[in-house]
């Protein structure tokens, strides 16, 4: 297969050893790279039922066959573990620069495992690998520790770290690479923590800007690309939307909609939205653009507040610590965004954890020390962050997450989550496709395996009734099939807002010479698909698990979705069938026959 080096580093932190290996051409070909490679490994390697964060967890990151070639959008690199907050199969991807150099360095993969006594990071040049004591970096900020990385190891060199909340076993810690751009779900970095692992850092030295690897046919592939940019330049969404506004252009049109979630999701609008737009943000903040690798959209916004400064708020960010906890200062928002990036913490649960403190106090079941946790106290937002990051004292308890800290105080129902994973902003009773999206995701509630918000509201490629259940299953489970396939490869998800999906199927097939249709593309994401379902069912979960929080039963009182709710029963139902699954979700033998997969 071309473009790839067929060939990962294995590092043990507890013993030193440092060892090449080379990837089967087979799991090459079968799961691409990226999410599905790191799937693969993760299956093959690690007890579904272990404690994430035992010595025996594992992080397998891994680039794809598109990472760091002129295809846009193909800076990203992806890392799988097991979840210390859902105990699920996880995996985040990443954008930025630190992708195609980790590839220069002529990797495709690196898995480490085991447990360090001290403070360690790993380097990573061409060709050679080092494990190197970071006491020093210990109880550093994520841009603390990339800063002196960098200025230790030189201007070419790229920075994957953890900030205080990893370091602390904070639930949800990020992995930050290039300061702002996160592997930002699930607690990545309270894995790298456990392990005592502050940083990798990769330097590829003074090598040519694109990956040293041999393109299969490139007449094709700069064919496809001029193609690929063409639409994305003619898409309204990639082409002018996030261009201009940035993902906070969602703002607006989410709140028209009603699906904008308001105090832990008790409302889907609020008149004050409009303080957090993408909008208020150029008027106000703005400073300039950012883009990943090679990508012509650059989404990413410089800002800048009285403070300080940094990147963002994006909109999961600027909802998540803005209006679901009541709370529209956009000053104050994006002051609790920045901290969350130097301490290293996933925005979307942090402030969904908040909210449900926040509803938790609202119903008189926390203590008198969280008295001033209520809905509209932008005052103690920043305050809050930094004691999650520290475990400081109620700060211990956020630092669980909304799942946990819910079941402890006594009203589970009040945690907005899928399998302790929070739900990002759009309220499921808005868009049934979502609703399904967040209930049957293997790593719990997430809007990046099946994005149901572009053809349900946005027309993109077609416009589907957001209300209807019918057609649900087939579209949630083609989307959650394709994006294991990007994610492999790996793209940028925005791309599928202008691309058709053959053209990334032919990208792959000009880049590694594969023979590649969209039919197959599908069918190897369906295999990822069901590979992580195993992993899931073996460490516990059931249909019972694929299920939204009691409070989506019944409908909004206001706004442009009010009186609806999604029948899950029934879509869950025309899902199973459609997947081949067994009536409580188990993949069929037929099914694991035919994708190649044991049992």
């Amino acid at each position: 297969m071309y473009s790839v080096f067929s060939k990962l580093l294995r590092i043990d932190v507890t013993s030193g050893k440092i060892v090449d290996e080379s990837i089967p051409d087979a799991a090459m070909e079968n799961y691409i790279g990226g999410r599905g490679l790191g799937v693969k490994y993760i299956c093959d390697e690690v007890d579904p039922t272990i404690d994430p964060l035992s010595t025996e967890n594992k992080l397998v990151f891994a680039t794809g066959p598109m990472t760091g070639t002129m295809v846009p959008t193909s800076g990203r690199f992806s890392c799988a573990t097991k979840s210390p907050l859902t105990n699920t199969i996880f995996d985040c991807n990443s954008g930025g620069s630190f992708g195609p150099n980790f590839k220069n360095c002529g990797y495709d993969g690196l898995i480490v495992e085991g447990k360090s006594e001290n403070p360690v990071y790993i380097l990573i040049i061409p060709g050679h690998a080092e494990i190197q004591d970071a006491t020093d970096l210990w109880g550093k900020s994520t841009k603390e520790t990339t800063d002196l990385l960098r200025e230790r190891h030189g201007k070419t060199s790229r920075v994957a770290c953890i900030g205080q909340a990893g370091e602390n076993l904070v639930l949800y810690a990020n992995i930050m690479n290039d300061l702002y751009h996160a592997l930002g779900r699930g607690g990545l970095g309270a894995v790298m923590g456990s392990k005592k692992i502050k940083a990798i850092v990769v330097n590829p030295g003074e090598r040519d800007e694109h990956v040293t690897t041999t393109i299969a046919n490139p007449e094709l592939l700069k064919v496809v690309i001029e193609e690929i940019n063409k639409r994305l330049n003619a898409s309204p969404v990639t082409g002018k939307g996030l261009r201009i506004f940035g993902t906070a252009q969602l703002v607006n049109l989410m709140n028209a909609m009603g699906i904008f979630p308001i105090n832990n999701f008790q409302r889907g609008t609020d008149p004050r939205a409009d303080n957090l737009s993408g909008e208020q943000i150029i008027q106000t903040i703005f400073k300039s653009k950012e883009a990943c690798y090679m990508c012509p959209i650059g989404c990413g916004r410089l800002t800048a507040t009285a403070e300080r400064s940094g990147k963002g708020p994006e909109y999961e960010s600027d909802w998540a610590l803005g209006a679901d906890c009541g709370i529209f200062n956009l000053e104050k928002v994006t002051n609790a965004n920045y901290e969350c990036n130097e301490i290293g913490i996933d925005t979307i649960t942090a402030g969904s954890t908040i909210a449900c403190a926040m509803e938790l106090n609202e119903a008189g079941k926390l203590p008198s020390e969280w008295a001033d946790v209520i809905f509209g106290n932008e005052d103690i937002l920043i305050d809050l962050v930094r004691k999650i990051g520290f475990r400081d004292g109620i700060g211990n308890d956020l630092a669980e997450g909304s799942q946990r800290l819910a079941m402890k105080y006594g009203a589970p129902e009040l945690a907005m989550q899928v399998k302790g994973l929070e739900l990002p902003a759009y309220d499921p009773r808005g868009a049934f496709g979502m609703a399904l999206a967040y209930a049957t995701s293997n790593r719990g509630a997430c809007h990046l395996r099946a994005y149901t918000i572009g053809p349900e509201l946005l027309g993109l490629p077609k416009l589907f009734d957001r209300f209807s259940f019918s057609d649900k299953a087939d579209l949630v489970v083609k989307q959650q099939n394709m994006n294991a396939f990007y994610d492999s490869c790996v793209a940028c998800k925005f791309t599928g807002m202008g691309v058709p999906e053959d053209y990334y199927s032919r990208a792959i097939q000009a880049i590694t010479g594969l023979k590649l249709t969209v039919t197959d593309a599908e069918h190897i994401g369906e295999r990822i698909w069901n590979l992580e379902r195993l992993f899931n069912l073996k460490a516990g979960f059931t249909r019972a698990d694929d299920a939204l929080p009691p409070r989506f039963s019944t409908p909004l009182e206001a706004g442009a979705s009010k009186g609806k709710v999604p029948n899950m029963r029934i879509m869950l139902n025309m899902y199973y069938q459609a997947r081949e699954w067994s009536v409580d979700g188990v993949p069929s033998e037929g099914v694991l026959q035919k994708l190649g997969i044991e049992g």
